[in-house]
């Protein structure tokens, strides 16, 4: 996978996992690789669970606050995670960075993957552009990659139903 600017794709891929976990190793390499994302080996039961505690400290990034804890939950992530950056054109699609070591398990590179997207995404877009849905019944998360920075639905479905909602309340006739 190429690291843009901002981080979308890993970002994207990282909200992609954790709304909706997989469930074993032969899903986790499918979607990986329908990311673009190539296993370096055999992905394990290890690389699920590597990926769950990425997710699981993600989901606390996601979940902060305010900007200072947000930074600090993923400089823990980027401090256990990142190793120095190196130029790769490994499956002959272009220079790029790679921000692991050569050899990792998948559910290493995600945990490396994730918090240095994440990081790119929210230095370069800003602190609020990860977040979850605000549809009171869902709980989705997602990256906001608009151009205005002020998306506030994982979905247009989403975003139609509060609207419905907030309408209905408004016209209703009252007691």
């Amino acid at each position: 996978m190429q690291l843009n600017p901002y981080g979308e794709d890993p970002v994207n891929l990282a909200a992609d996992l954790a709304n909706r976990r997989p469930a074993d190793p032969g899903e986790l390499e499918e979607r990986c690789l329908a990311a673009g994302v190539a296993p370096a080996g055999p992905v394990t039961r290890r690389d699920l669970v590597r990926t769950a505690e990425a997710l699981d400290a993600w989901e606390k990034v996601v979940d902060a606050t305010d900007e200072a804890e947000r930074a600090e939950l993923l400089n823990r992530m980027l401090a256990t995670a990142a190793a120095y950056p190196r130029m790769t054109d490994h499956m002959g699609t272009g220079w790029h960075l790679h921000y692991r070591d050569e050899g990792q398990s998948l559910g290493d590179v995600l945990y490396s993957l994730i918090s240095v997207g994440t990081a790119l995404h929210l230095a370069g877009r800003g602190m609020h552009r990860l977040r979850r849905c605000e549809l009171s019944e869902c709980t989705l998360i997602f990256a906001d990659t608009t151009r205005t920075g002020r998306r506030r639905y994982c979905s247009h479905r989403c975003a139609n139903r509060d609207a419905v909602r907030r309408h209905r309340a408004r016209t209703a006739p009252r007691p």
